[in-house]
């Protein structure tokens, strides 16, 4: 397999080192451990969000870390949880007083080890809370999780949560939006291809020229079926029917909705797959009030894309349209 790269071994180290010799007015790179905490951080008297997981997804999470969103983010190695005494160091580095909200994807590893950071940081006198995103409506259980796995949900926690501790709400609600999100979010994902992990040199999984895997997590885990491929309109309606029909979104609900792309499928399939699912949801009655069309959540280059809707209220959409400052998202500033 083709990359850019020096060294497996060395591989996530430079492009950390890459992404604050870019972003050095938003963030800054911290190492032994390893975490990317806001340029201005701590931040006093605002509540601290933290979130992190392997690293392979970018931009989530450190291209999520500047104002309006992420204090802090904790990489790991690629597709691999980062480690208690990341998180700890990470959360310690920007507690401004107020408080510090851990965001959580449901896989096994960041369960439990932000629970080990967040029980090491209570010892020390810092309150913090935690949320678990589990998303995904694909399968009930995978390899790496007991439950739903968190997916697309992620971002919009990040994205609201920051806005409301930018806005200086108390961590009680702070937390209690982040459930919020949710609650009301659902995302489903499918796959062209696998990816390869540089360590591993070689694909995650094989899957047939002619064959896609639909509910792929995005490590690469098995999802709900492998069959034949079909045309865009097919699978836009396949993902689109079972994440519509989870919570259940009905008439009249609006939306912010995400197309994302696992890594390498181009932008002129990704909006195309935006248009199919716009038109899905006008069938319904259902209104798109939000969007975003791009990477947000990648493995590697794995072709392929997920969708996540989130059913949004007035609370929820004032936040979402709050100035947001990052290296990945940025409006209003």
């Amino acid at each position: 397999m083709k990359k850019l790269i020096n060294n497996p071994e060395t591989v996530v180290e430079e492009s950390l080192a890459g992404l604050q010799a870019a972003h050095d007015n938003l963030l800054k790179v911290y190492f032994k451990p390893t975490y990317i905490a806001r340029a201005d951080a701590p931040v006093a008297g605002k509540v601290a969000i933290i979130s992190g997981g392997g690293s392979g997804h970018e931009p989530m999470h450190g291209g999520f870390v500047g104002r309006g969103m992420l204090d802090a983010a904790c990489p790991g190695a690629v597709f691999t949880s980062p480690t208690p005494d990341q998180m700890e160091a990470a959360t310690k580095a920007v507690y401004g007083g107020a408080g510090a909200l851990h965001i959580v994807k449901n896989y096994t590893g960041d369960v439990m080890n932000f629970e080990m950071a967040a029980e090491l940081c209570a010892a020390d006198g810092l309150e913090v809370s935690a949320v678990i995103i589990n998303d995904d409506v694909a399968v009930t259980d995978s390899l790496y999780t007991a439950g739903r796995r968190g997916m697309g949900a992620t971002i919009f926690a990040e994205k609201i949560c920051g806005a409301a501790a930018e806005r200086g709400y108390d961590l009680q609600k702070v937390t209690g939006l982040c459930r919020k999100v949710n609650d009301h979010g659902r995302s489903m994902a499918m796959a062209l291809t696998s990816c390869a992990v540089p360590a591993a040199g070689k694909p995650t999984f094989d899957i047939a020229e002619d064959a896609m895997e639909i509910g792929v997590g995005i490590h690469g885990e098995p999802g709900r079926e492998r069959m034949p491929l079909k045309p865009a309109g097919e699978i836009v309606e396949i993902l689109a029917t079972a994440v519509l029909d989870d919570l259940p979104f009905r008439s009249g609900d609006r939306v912010i909705a995400m197309v994302n792309g696992a890594g390498g499928s181009p932008l002129l399939e990704l909006y195309l797959v935006y248009h199919e699912l716009q038109s899905i949801c006008a069938a319904r009655n259902i209104t798109i009030a939000r969007r975003l069309v791009g990477n947000y959540i990648t493995s590697l280059e794995m072709q392929g894309c997920s969708i996540t809707l989130m059913k949004a209220d007035d609370e929820l959409l004032e936040l979402w349209d709050d100035p947001v400052l990052t290296p990945a998202l940025r409006w209003g500033i």
